[in-house]
């Protein structure tokens, strides 16, 4: 169910709350106590909260990803641990590389607006910042959101 809140929310408002992220790790630590996290054991989980943090941070700190992206990489870490990230990652990464050609393509050769504008939304601009002409179009925690349920759906079956 939190997967589909930070996917629903990050489409619809190109950002991810700290309450979100915040309630996220909050779960998965709840679960990690009661030793039934998807991810497995503390030492699994801690070290994908810091690997989903940190490795993404880098991003944000180029400027071409959001603070929550980054937050909410930290808690999916936690949830799902260092061993499901690499696919997490590539899949969410394939959707959110998909949703850029497409809105070159939309963005190049405007055919449907009404799907470009379900896609990328009416405010694009980065959030809080109106001096900025950066344009935030690609909701990448909701595709490592997709990533993530697709793990759990297939992933920890083959494993």
């Amino acid at each position: 169910m939190w997967l589909v809140l930070i996917a629903v929310y990050d489409f619809k408002q190109r950002r991810v709350p700290n309450w979100l992220s915040l309630a996220g790790a909050l779960l998965a630590l709840a679960a990690l106590a009661l030793g039934i996290s998807p991810g497995g054991d503390w030492r699994n989980a801690l070290i994908g909260a810091g690997a989903g943090f940190f490795g993404l941070l880098v991003f944000y700190a180029l400027g071409v990803m959001g603070a929550g992206d980054v937050k909410f990489a930290g808690a999916l870490g936690l949830w799902v641990g260092i061993s499901a990230l690499p696919p997490v990652w590539i899949v969410g990464s394939l959707l959110a590389g998909l949703h850029a050609v497409l809105w070159m393509v939309l963005h190049r050769w405007p055919v449907l607006p009404k799907v470009s504008l379900m896609l990328f939304g009416s405010s694009s601009r980065v959030a809080g910042d109106s001096s900025s002409t950066r344009v935030r179009f690609i909701p990448y925690a909701a595709y490592l959101a997709i990533g993530a349920a697709v793990w759990m759906v297939w992933g920890r079956q083959s494993g």
